[in-house]
């Protein structure tokens, strides 16, 4: 039996259920909290692996084989002692903003107060419509869309692939276009971790990675790595792999201004230095 560590929310589970479909019938869930399950903090108090070091520590513990994250949740740093050994096709990478009337960002309010948690969503945000009010959110998906419906806030902006996952309908007019708000690194990507040493289970889970999504979030994550590695950075990045190349796009927001680069070539690492040497040093918020 392989014992499947995830977080207990419903999109947690719903990624680790996906996991779960590919590996076969002998697989069983095991639900973890985390610091960032427990506390009602803000997440940028709490510091970066707050919904991930639990789990990691149980992986570490042997109380479960491997753990489903999201992708965008862990470290840039990989431990020696663990690995990344599948990222599976992505999802929608685009954030999504929800506002009462559902209109997109067309439709939102003037001075409209906008929930999001992320450094980066707020930036991107403010440069998108500089009468905005970004304030800070906790809570799932779906405490997060009941805080609109019920007037405390008047949109809040999401991750695409959250909302399909859980079987949430959206509009294509509610999606923000990559080019105006670029998604975190990794965004919509999930992590199959597991411990360095686990040859049998590596080999059991490689058939869920895809080539594509672990060459592009690469570049991204090491973009990340190479400007801070913290979710501070109001940093957007998205790659894909077109003709054989790595193409990776980055936006860094600051100071109601966006700097843009971007590269390609067979090598996400030389990648992303290019694209972090064409950005320059972090901005300020």
């Amino acid at each position: 039996m392989i014992t499947i560590g995830t977080r207990g929310s419903a999109l947690a589970l719903a990624q680790a259920r996906l996991v779960a479909e590919r590996l076969g019938a002998d697989v069983e869930l095991r639900v973890l909290r985390t610091a960032g399950d427990v506390s009602d903090r803000p997440i940028r108090e709490l510091g970066d692996g707050v919904f991930v070091t639990a789990i990691e520590d149980a992986l570490r513990a042997g109380e479960i084989d491997l753990a489903v994250h999201s992708l965008k949740d862990l470290r840039t740093e990989e431990p020696a002692d663990l690995l990344i050994a599948a990222t599976p096709e992505r999802e929608d990478p685009r954030d999504v903003l929800v506002t009462r009337a559902r209109g997109g960002l067309a439709g939102l309010p003037h001075a409209a107060v906008v929930g999001t948690s992320s450094p980066r969503r707020a930036a991107f945000l403010r440069v998108l419509r500089a009468d905005a009010v970004p304030r800070e959110i906790r809570g799932n998906v779906d405490t997060r869309l009941r805080k609109v419906r019920g007037g405390e806030y008047d949109a809040v902006i999401v991750a695409a692939a959250g909302l399909r996952r859980l079987g949430i309908a959206f509009e294509e007019r509610e999606a923000l276009p990559i080019e105006l708000c670029p998604p975190a690194p990794g965004q919509g990507a999930l992590a199959v971790q597991i411990r360095a040493g686990d040859a049998d289970l590596h080999a059991r889970i490689a058939p869920l990675d895809d080539r594509e999504t672990r060459l592009a979030v690469t570049a991204e994550r090491e973009l990340l790595r190479l400007l801070g590695a913290s979710c501070e950075v109001p940093l957007g990045a998205f790659g894909r792999c077109e003709n054989g190349d790595v193409v990776l796009h980055a936006a860094l927001a600051g100071d109601g201004a966006v700097r843009r680069a971007h590269a390609r070539g067979s090598d996400p690492i030389d990648v992303a230095r290019q694209v972090a040497e064409a950005l320059g040093t972090v901005a300020r918020v």
